[in-house]
C-alpha cells in the first residue's frame, strides 16, 4: 500500500490492546507476517511501495510523529504503550508503533549486479545474529552498498528485531538471498566485482587489497569467520589495520569499517 500525504486517516478507537490479536515473539506473527515495530523501522516500511501493510497498533503520539499522515481508512487500533510491548519481543523499544505486514518480495542475484564500481556487495557466510544483520544494513545503507547477500538456510529470518537494528534500511537495501553461497560468489566474479574476504589474520590491509571497480566484501560468522570453501571463492583476504589491543572486531563493526574504506576510494574517472 502506497502511502499518500493528502489524504487524512480514519481514527477510530478500537480498545485496548488486551483484545489485540497475535503475543509476544521477535517480529514474526502467527499468520507468517513479519511484525514491525519502532519509529524508523515502522516509518520506513509505511513508505515503502513494495510493502503490503496489514494493520497498525500504535499510541496516538506514535503516529503523531510519523512523518507525513497515513492513508485513509489505514487499519489503526489505538493502545497504551504497555499493552503495544506484549505485541513485541520482551524489553523492545516499540516507541508507540507496531506495524504488521506482508515479507518483502524476493530479490534475485542478477538484479542487483549493475557493476557500479562506487556501490558495493556485501555478502554474509553465515551471520546469523538479527542484531548484527540489521546493523550491517544500515551501515550498507549508508556507504551506498547495492545490495547484501546471505544464504537463505543459515542467515536470520525477516523481523521486528533485525528491522528494528537496521533504522530503516530494510526498506532500501536489497537482500538477496541464495541457495548457495559459493555459487552466488561465482556469479558476482563474472559480473565483474572483485571479492574481497576480511580475514583478521591476512597479510593484505583493506586499503591495499581493495580496486579500482566493483568490489564485494565478503565477511564470515560471528564465531568461526569465513567458512575455507568460501574463502576459496574470494579474490584476495584482507584484514582490518587494527592495532593488536583486541584480538577482532564484531563483524557488523567490522561491515562498517570494510563500507567505510571502499567508499572512501579515489575511483578513476570514467
Amino acid at each position: 500500500m502506497k502511502r499518500k500525504t493528502d489524504e487524512r486517516p480514519t481514527r477510530a478507537l478500537r480498545g485496548r490492546a488486551g483484545r489485540m490479536q497475535g503475543g509476544r515473539g521477535s517480529g514474526r506473527a502467527s499468520t507468517g507476517a513479519v511484525r514491525l515495530w519502532g519509529h524508523h523501522a515502522v516509518e520506513a516500511a509505511l513508505k515503502n511501495p513494495e510493502r503490503n501493510h496489514r494493520k497498525l497498533w500504535a499510541t496516538r503520539e506514535g503516529v503523531a510523529a510519523l512523518d507525513g499522515e497515513l492513508p485513509a481508512n489505514f487499519p489503526v487500533e489505538y493502545a497504551q504503550g504497555a499493552d503495544l510491548a506484549r505485541l513485541v519481543a520482551r524489553d523492545a523499544p516499540h516507541q508507540g508503533l507496531v506495524l504488521e505486514c506482508d515479507a518483502l518480495e524476493d530479490v534475485f542475484l542478477g538484479d542487483v549486479l549493475d557493476g557500479d564500481p562506487a556501490r558495493p556487495i556485501v555478502v554474509l557466510d553465515q551471520v546469523t545474529d538479527p542484531h548484527n544483520v540489521g546493523a550491517i544494513l544500515r551501515s550498507a545503507a549508508a556507504f551506498g552498498a547495492v545490495a547484501l547477500v546471505t544464504q537463505d538456510r543459515h542467515s536470520p529470518p525477516e523481523s521486528g528485531t533485525l528491522a528494528k537494528s537496521a533504522s530503516g534500511a530494510l526498506e532500501v537495501v536489497p537482500w538477496v538471498r541464495v541457495v548457495n553461497l559459493a555459487r552466488a560468489l561465482e556469479e558476482i566474479a563474472e559480473a565483474g566485482y572483485w571479492r574481497i574476504g576480511l580475514d583478521g589474520t591476512a597479510p593484505l590491509t583493506i586499503a591495499e587489497a581493495l580496486p579500482n571497480g566493483p568490489v564485494a566484501l565478503v565477511l564470515g560468522s560471528e564465531g568461526d569467520g569465513l567458512r575455507h570453501n568460501i574463502t576459496q571463492h574470494c579474490d584476495a583476504l584482507a584484514r582490518l589495520p587494527m592495532t593488536g589491543a583486541i584480538e577482532s572486531l564484531n563483524v557488523s563493526n567490522a561491515a562498517a569499517i570494510a563500507l567505510y574504506a571502499a567508499a572512501a576510494r579515489e575511483l578513476p574517472e570514467e
